[in-house]
């Protein structure tokens, strides 16, 4: 999955480049392609199936040009995860009926992938039974309120729990509270599954959605399709998956895993995987600080940057953005892009 705009890192990303297609990290991929490369242990390059916004179609190819055309599908509107999945799952249960399906965001970090691989395949092998819907869980090591939970009942000798129930982001009360009882992981936003299994959830949970991409079936890989998507995009809801059917199926079981995984969300969880200086300051920049710390100063280019008397700050200049906010303001940021919408275009 593809398509998002990564609000949250405004104004390094931007709409005509969202976080997925930069080098966020300074690895020289970007997270796209970190994503692409992850799966290549496990899939042959005409394994893979991108999805994404249609604007980003371009991008996309640029980025992964071992794809041909047909692996990459593109949506006319953004419907969330519901929507987006059902397309793609819809897509290859046409050409595969006994395809199981990983489903990934394109912008997450893993930083132990063998162990990522190997929860992978227990994942899949799961999959394959009585209709099982899989969730990738990380064991939490803080009491985190930026990500999702999901409680798992505790059962012995299987690496496979079913889920009890998705949590919301918790305040920082109950997400000690979760820590603390030991049956609580982070919702990743991870899937595996065979697409038949997850067709079924559809039809049960979701037969508004199942109904309108059933009507698909004859026209998938053919020249009418995406005049048929853009019609289907109109006729469904603005839901994610987690809402239209994990939170609703009693078929979901969790994986648990704890490879070094991060969802990149915001700056914040970029400041916590970056080297530090000894005031605990991020600094990518051509920089001076005095009484600073518990910071993150970016600037591109050789402009002398002056920081004092700064905590816990953010500081970017993108193109033709500053920004200074505090570093953990992530509630604000859909705001600050509404706002610098109504100042122009070109600012988001």
């Amino acid at each position: 999955m593809a398509g998002g705009i990564g609000a949250r890192f405004w104004p390094y990303s931007r709409r005509r480049r969202p976080k997925q297609f930069l080098d966020i990290l300074g690895t020289g991929r970007t997270l796209l392609q970190m994503t692409y490369d992850r799966f290549t242990e496990m899939a042959e390059p005409d394994q893979f199936v991108v999805i994404t916004y249609r604007k980003y179609l371009a991008l996309v190819k640029e980025q992964l040009p071992e794809l041909k055309n047909h692996q990459i599908l593109t949506e006319p509107l953004r419907k969330n995860t519901a929507t987006c999945i059902a397309y793609a799952t819809y897509r290859i249960h046409s050409l595969d009926p006994e395809a199981t399906v990983i489903v990934t965001p394109a912008d997450h970090l893993i930083l132990q992938e063998k162990k990522f691989t190997r929860t992978l395949k227990k994942a899949v092998e799961a999959a394959a039974e009585d209709s099982k819907l899989i969730t990738l869980g990380i064991k939490p090591n803080r009491p985190e309120t930026g990500y999702g939970y999901i409680q798992y009942i505790e059962k012995a000798h299987t690496h496979v729990f079913r889920v009890k129930a998705f949590i919301e982001k918790p305040n920082s009360k109950l997400a000690k509270t979760f820590l603390e009882s030991g049956d609580f992981v982070w919702n990743s936003g991870m899937f595996v599954w065979k697409a038949k299994s997850l067709i079924l959830a559809f039809e049960k949970h979701m037969p508004d959605l199942a109904e309108v991409f059933e009507e698909g079936v004859s026209i998938y890989g053919t020249d009418k399709e995406a005049e048929f998507v853009s019609r289907a995009y109109t006729q469904v809801k603005n839901i994610s998956i987690d809402y239209g059917v994990m939170e609703k199926s009693s078929q979901v079981y969790v994986i648990l895993g704890d490879f070094g995984w991060s969802d990149l969300g915001s700056w914040n969880s970029l400041y916590d995987l970056r080297e530090k200086d000894e005031n605990n300051n991020v600094v990518e920049a051509n920089a001076i600080l005095y009484e600073t710390e518990n910071s993150y100063i970016k600037v591109k280019g050789d402009k002398l940057v002056v920081v004092q008397g700064l905590k816990n700050y953010l500081v970017n200049e993108t193109d033709n953005v500053l920004l200074i906010c505090k570093l953990d303001a992530e509630k604000k940021f859909r705001e600050f892009v509404s706002n610098a919408k109504k100042k122009g275009e070109d600012f988001i």
